[in-house]
C-alpha cells in the first residue's frame, strides 16, 4: 500500500507540475487530467479514500476546463464513491455536483439515479426530511425519462418515510396512485393489493374506518375492529394476519400506533365513566 501510495503522489505532483508549467492550453489539462486519473486509481488501491476522492475532484476540474461536462461528471462520481467509505456529507456534495452537470446536458436519466443514490446516502444516516425530499427528486426525473419501476420505488420510499412522519395523507395519495397505475400492467398488478394494504394501515393511523373499510377488503375485520375500539379484537386481527402474511418493520409500527390511539381512547372513555 505505501508503494501505491507514493506512486499516487508521484503522478498528483506531475499532475500539478503540468497544470503550474507553460503548454497550449487544451494539452496541459488533458496531460493532467491524465495523470490525476492514475493518481486517484493508485489512491484507490491503497484504500486512501479521501486522498483519492479529492483527486478525483481535480480531474473534474481539468475536465471542466476542457468543457467535457459529461467526464466532469463521471469524475465526481467517482470522486463521491471514494467519499462513501468516510464522509457521507463529502459524498453527498459531489453527487450533487454531479446530478448539475448531468442536467445541463440532458443526461436526466442518469441525474435521477444519482438523487438516488443521495437518497440513499440521507437514508443511511437516518436524515428523514432530506431522504424524502431526493427521493421525490429522483422520483419525478424517473418518472419524465418514463422509467416507471425505477420511479414507483423511489415514490414508496416516499411514502414509507413520510408515514413514519405522520404525513399519512401524503403517503396514501402516494400508494394509491401507484396501485391505480399498476393496474394496467401486467408485471406490476400483482403488487396491487400490497400498495392497498399499506395505503389501508395509513387510513387506520388516521383514524378513518371508513375509508378502510372501502380500501380493502381483506382488510375489513382490522377496520371493523377499529370501529369497535376493541383493542383485544385488534390485537387478535394483527396476529392472525402477521401469521399469513409477516408484518414487516413498517407494518408494525404503523399498526402499534394504532394501538396507542385505541387505547388512550379507551382511557379517556374510562375517565369520563
Amino acid at each position: 500500500m505505501g508503494d501505491q501510495i507514493a506512486r499516487a503522489e508521484e503522478f498528483e505532483k506531475k499532475a500539478e507540475k503540468k497544470l503550474n508549467g507553460w503548454g497550449l492550453f487544451g494539452s496541459k489539462y488533458e496531460d493532467a487530467a491524465d495523470l490525476f486519473d492514475k493518481a486517484a486509481n493508485s489512491f484507490k488501491l491503497a484504500k486512501s479514500w479521501d486522498k483519492a476522492g479529492a483527486t478525483y475532484v481535480k480531474l473534474a476540474n481539468c475536465h471542466l476546463k476542457l468543457e467535457s461536462k459529461h467526464e466532469a461528471a463521471q469524475a465526481y462520481v467517482d470522486a463521491a464513491h471514494c467519499y462513501k467509505k468516510t464522509s457521507s456529507n463529502e459524498a453527498i456534495s459531489c453527487l450533487e455536483q454531479a446530478v448539475n452537470m448531468f442536467c445541463d446536458i440532458g443526461r436526466l436519466s442518469m441525474a435521477a439515479r444519482y438523487y438516488k443514490e443521495i437518497a440513499e446516502l440521507y437514508e443511511s444516516e437516518h436524515n428523514i426530511e432530506q431522504t424524502i425530499v431526493f427521493f421525490e427528486k429522483a422520483a419525478d426525473m424517473f418518472q419524465n425519462e418514463e422509467v416507471t419501476t425505477s420511479a414507483n420505488q423511489c415514490k414508496q420510499k416516499v411514502a414509507q418515510y413520510a408515514a413514519e412522519l405522520e404525513q399519512y395523507h401524503k403517503s396514501i395519495e402516494i400508494y394509491e396512485e401507484i396501485a391505480r397505475q399498476s393496474l394496467n400492467n401486467n408485471l406490476l398488478k400483482y403488487g396491487v393489493k400490497g400498495h392497498l394494504l399499506n395505503a389501508g394501515i395509513c387510513q387506520l393511523c388516521k383514524g378513518d374506518v371508513v375509508a378502510i373499510t372501502n380500501a380493502l377488503e381483506r382488510y375489513q375485520d382490522i377496520a371493523a375492529s377499529m370501529d369497535e375500539e376493541d383493542i383485544a379484537k385488534f390485537t387478535d386481527v394483527v396476529k392472525e394476519f402477521d401469521s399469513m402474511t409477516p408484518l414487516d418493520p413498517w407494518k408494525t409500527t404503523l399498526l402499534l400506533r394504532v394501538k396507542e390511539k385505541l387505547k388512550a381512547k379507551e382511557l379517556e372513555e374510562d375517565d369520563l365513566t
